[in-house]
């Protein structure tokens, strides 16, 4: 078995080092999640219906982008890796373009709406071309499934850091450096966030190192690349995983600042409830590795999502004026679903090498590449959902009021239309094949061609 890829124990401080990348790249992923649908109908100033559709042509780029920065970094060689050097490179332009997407140009409604494609687009391009080297490299740090699922835990709890970062302080920092123009205000706190995440980027870069490589080189095509890919069947079902996954978060997400302002009538405790949200998810994180080790990967992922279905179902039959209750069922909701995201980012990770093992061609970039587009095509179809679903109650973006029938319809939004989506996930997930047992086949099978490919006198 090789010392470098499966057996080798990945040390505290460099998953926290990688993790940190996540908490850089969160910073702008949970800011688009939480605010930028209340950023671009209340302060921005364009209509539901045309936030929705913006979400969704926007993807349209990604179909290209994605699977191309995928085959780009899996040929990429340096002496830093295939996959760390973009963090590197690419955290300054990250940062610059995320400030430019919440600026709000003085122009007129259809120049606005122009400015919103361009810097939206930007922003997700420029989102692709840093993550999907990052995501990546948590496939090369270390072979081992459970290191992986550990590694991916203290990811997401320092992902989720992020999250609380920006739902703690967002609101409170657009307050402070707007004194009361909430466009200046977005636009400095989301410089402060994207300073930050150049740090964190530089930090994650200097804490992790590659170790998993190829068994056997082989020289290919990108075509020949996305056909090994599309030819994975357990790649195929996490890419279905990560569409209908997003949907719901999304559409979760981005109802809460509408559901809290006008079904709890409580605007003042937004950033509260958005608090609470992200440290339940982040202390959740903790949870997915102790209990992958006490039950399977799948097991553990069908009765995680059956019970964010029932909180969610459970948070539509709450009254506005039970508001401990409902802080406390929104938190678990959090908690719950965090847990997941470990779980289901190491069964990514294990396609890759489900993937050599078929085809001797391990194309890492690509794998987590598409994934990625799935993920950001379940963010467009989520965020084009939650502006249409608006735009049907008959929301009216800076209006004084709403009708009761609105308000309504922003509580069924934020409870019973993510609790479909969750439901969904548990006709999926037993299509998963690659259990523990099968894994560590996989695993030896390719340690074995590594060590032979060693012993060929060059």
């Amino acid at each position: 078995m090789n010392e470098t890829s499966s057996s080798v124990r990945i040390s505290v401080l460099e998953k926290i080092g990688y993790g940190l990348g996540d908490t850089a790249s969160n910073i702008v992923f949970q800011t688009v999640m939480m605010f930028m649908a209340f950023f671009y109908t209340d302060v921005f100033g364009i209509s539901a219906a045309a936030m929705g559709t913006l979400f969704l042509v926007v993807r349209v780029i990604d179909a290209i982008t994605d699977p191309v920065m995928g085959a780009i970094t899996d040929r990429t060689n340096t002496r830093w890796g295939k996959f760390r050097p973009y963090l590197l490179w690419l955290c300054v332009p990250y940062a610059v373009i995320a400030v430019l997407t919440f600026t709000t140009p003085d122009y007129t409604a259809d120049g606005k709406l122009f400015y919103a494609y361009v810097t939206y687009t930007l922003l997700m391009v420029i989102y692709t071309a840093i993550n999907i080297p990052y995501c990546a490299l948590g496939g090369v740090i270390t072979g081992d499934t459970e290191e992986r699922v550990s590694l991916n835990s203290y990811r997401f709890f320092l992902a989720t850091a992020g999250g609380v970062l920006v739902a703690a302080t967002m609101l409170g920092m657009v307050e402070w450096f707007g004194n009361g123009n909430e466009q200046k205000g977005f636009q400095m706190a989301m410089g402060v966030f994207s300073l930050l995440a150049i740090v964190m980027f530089v930090i994650s870069f200097f804490l992790t190192e590659e170790r998993v490589v190829q068994a056997v080189e082989k020289t290919t095509t990108f075509w020949e690349d996305m056909r090994v890919l599309l030819s994975n069947d357990q790649w195929r079902v996490i890419a279905v995983l990560n569409f209908v996954l997003l949907i719901p978060l999304v559409i979760r997400g981005g109802a809460a600042i509408y559901y809290l302002k006008w079904f709890v009538g409580r605007e003042d405790l937004t950033s509260w409830f958005l608090t609470v949200g992200m440290v339940s998810a982040m202390v959740g994180a903790s949870f997915a590795s102790p209990l992958t080790k006490r039950i399977s990967k799948v097991q553990a992922y069908m009765l995680l999502h059956l019970i964010i279905a029932i909180f969610s179902i459970a948070l539509f039959f709450i009254s506005n004026s039970q508001l401990v209750l409902i802080f406390v069922v929104f938190g678990l909701v959090n908690f719950f679903g965090q847990m997941t995201s470990p779980i289901l980012w190491a069964m990514m990770a294990d396609t890759v090498d489900y993937g050599e093992y078929k085809t001797d061609r391990r194309i890492t970039g690509l794998v987590f590449s598409g994934a990625l587009f799935t993920l950001k095509l379940g963010m467009a179809v989520g965020g084009a959902i939650l502006g249409y679903l608006l735009a049907y109650y008959g929301y009216q973006g800076e209006a004084a009021t709403q009708t009761p029938e609105t308000i309504t319809g922003i509580l069924i939004i934020f409870s019973l239309v993510p609790a479909i989506g969750h439901l969904l996930l548990l006709a999926i997930i037993p299509r998963y094949k690659l259990n523990k047992e099968f894994y560590n086949t996989i695993r030896a099978e390719l340690d074995r061609r590594q060590s032979n490919e060693a012993k060929v006198p060059v």
